[in-house]
């Protein structure tokens, strides 16, 4: 413990929820590196934004919500959202001095001596009252598993890994899911490709009209649910459908999104179905989503028996200590927001009923 630094919180993460959470906890009165840390492990500001493919430009950004205290404004459309968010995420963090702590990789989180939690990371060990954890899911994207998939002679690629269109000229490209990075894939990839087949596991749901504030919490509320139970979480975007804009009903006019079911198994050449289709393939790439990066909070076991982290607004109902921001309904840009705010309401209560133990 002699070289264990103590703090009252540690927020864990630098995207759009954790920094919400650093800056409402400044806002209340904590002091960066005095009263709380943020612990990021990306190279540089902007979250997972900055590894996002440089033809997702930020006008193709869906619903990207400020941040707490500052616009984004003057943004150019055409610039890779990687630079805008980045840059943007850059000028907050010093605006506001949140003084993130990067390149640090957190391993674990153990429950340590006097009610506090040690968080160990690649830069020592950190002990807090309190925990936002902020690591949302970029790090842990979701393969399937099919029959023959290793015998596929193909290049098989999923979204995280995906380097824009260019790299898939004159190619016959498969590509796997139903949700908004499914469909921005196909869309890029189809005029240079020599061919393009899209599966989905169900039939892709196209939302008409305007998405307003009654949808949006309908659509939380259902996600809220899951987590409320115990279920791993599942997206905002699973449960509000895909927006049908010009691109897409153009794509659909097409045939670029002509939904196929999901094949049966892979093989050496491509695709197969039980009915005895097939569909040759250079490449499959996989737009199957991504799921939490909570692994480091195995040592407290907050786990339910459904396989996620049952929650009681933003903190573990397991442990009210550990607050998970950017989990389940507070996913999206907004709920981030809000969810960060609500929990250093509930983080402040917390430590003031509970006085530190010397």
């Amino acid at each position: 413990m002699n070289n264990t630094r103590e703090v009252e919180v540690v927020v864990i993460g630098a995207g759009q929820a954790g920094l919400a959470g650093a800056y409402h906890l400044r806002r209340s009165g904590f002091e960066p590196d005095r009263d709380f840390v943020v612990l990021d492990h990306s190279p540089a500001p902007g979250g997972a934004w900055q590894f996002r493919w440089p033809s997702l430009t930020y006008g193709k950004v869906h619903g990207m919500h400020a941040l707490p205290g500052m616009e984004l404004t003057g943004a150019d459309p055409a610039r890779p959202s990687a630079e805008v968010i980045g840059a943007y995420f850059d000028r907050y963090e010093r605006t506001f001095g949140l003084r993130v702590r990067r390149p640090v990789d957190v391993r674990a989180v153990r429950e340590g001596p006097g009610g506090r939690l040690l968080v160990e990371t690649s830069d020592g060990v950190w002990s807090a009252r309190a925990l936002i954890n902020a690591t949302g899911t970029w790090d842990r994207p979701f393969w399937p598993r099919y029959p023959g998939q290793e015998t596929f002679r193909g290049w098989q690629l999923h979204t995280a890994q995906y380097p824009g269109p260019e790299k898939f000229a004159g190619q016959r490209v498969v590509v796997v899911g139903g949700g908004a990075s499914g469909t921005q894939h196909l869309l890029e990839i189809a005029s240079s490709a020599a061919a393009t087949t899209w599966v989905t596991r169900r039939p892709p749901v196209f939302r008409e009209g305007p998405f307003d504030e009654d949808a949006g919490r309908a659509a939380v509320a259902l996600v809220e649910e899951r987590v409320r139970r115990g279920l791993p979480p599942r997206s905002v975007v699973s449960v509000t459908g895909l927006p049908l804009n010009d691109a897409i009903r153009q794509g659909i006019e097409d045939g670029v999104l002509d939904r196929q079911p999901m094949f049966d198994r892979i093989s050496p050449t491509g695709v197969d179905w039980a009915d005895g289709r097939h569909v040759d393939a250079d490449v499959i790439l996989w737009a199957t989503g991504f799921r939490a990066a909570i692994d480091h909070l195995a040592p407290l076991r907050l786990r339910s028996p459904g396989g996620g982290i049952r929650m009681e607004g933003t903190h573990a109902a397991a442990d009210p200590r550990v607050h998970l921001v950017g989990y389940g309904p507070s996913a999206s840009t907004i709920g981030a927001n809000r969810a960060g705010r609500a929990a250093v309401r509930d983080i402040r209560r917390l430590l003031e009923r509970e006085p530190a133990v010397a």
